[in-house]
């Protein structure tokens, strides 16, 4: 199996956890925190997926599905239009509202249909090329791509671990 096989099988896979856990949940839910400074299902998996975004377009030489295809207008949130969610304070993630769970589920297949045709593209030398030398040592697309799975598989996680939360109790 080549590694753009592997990672595509585990883009896969965060695609169907991403649906499992918004899928369903109302507006209320969406944006439900568990905490006061806890994050919702809602943020999490727009965060995750402009994380990918973000990451990927970077690493392709492309725009972000986010600017490019208008996802920044339907959300219509009040945060800066290439605003990924890091360092999110509390007053932030609970501006990241939706009326559905389509509208995530929209942009998240955009952004993944994007990555996967991406990754199939490249070839086995491509993994070694270098794209982001602020790190020590600098950050190789293979490993960037392998980082962005690893967060987007911890945050859908999160996402799915606060829907539960919501519908047990």
């Amino acid at each position: 199996m080549l590694a753009k096989d592997i990672l595509i099988d585990g883009f896969g896979r965060v695609r169907e956890e991403v649906r499992a856990a918004v899928d369903g949940l109302t507006p209320d839910e969406l944006v439900a925190r568990p905490g006061d400074r806890a994050n919702s299902a809602a943020w999490l998996v727009w965060h995750l997926t402009r994380v990918q975004d973000d990451h990927v377009a970077d690493a392709a030489g492309t725009d972000q599905v986010w600017l490019t295809e208008d996802w920044a207008e339907r959300f219509a949130l009040d945060l800066p239009r290439g605003d990924t969610g890091y360092g999110h304070t509390s007053a932030q993630v609970a501006q990241v509202r939706v009326d559905s769970a389509d509208l995530l589920l929209g942009y998240y297949d955009a952004v993944h249909e994007r990555t996967l045709a991406f990754v199939r593209s490249l070839a086995a030398h491509d993994f070694e090329r270098v794209v982001d030398e602020r790190w020590d040592p600098p950050v190789t697309l293979g490993v960037r791509l392998v980082s962005v799975l690893s967060d987007d598989l911890q945050h859908v996680g999160q996402a799915a671990y606060v829907r539960g939360l919501l519908r047990a109790g």
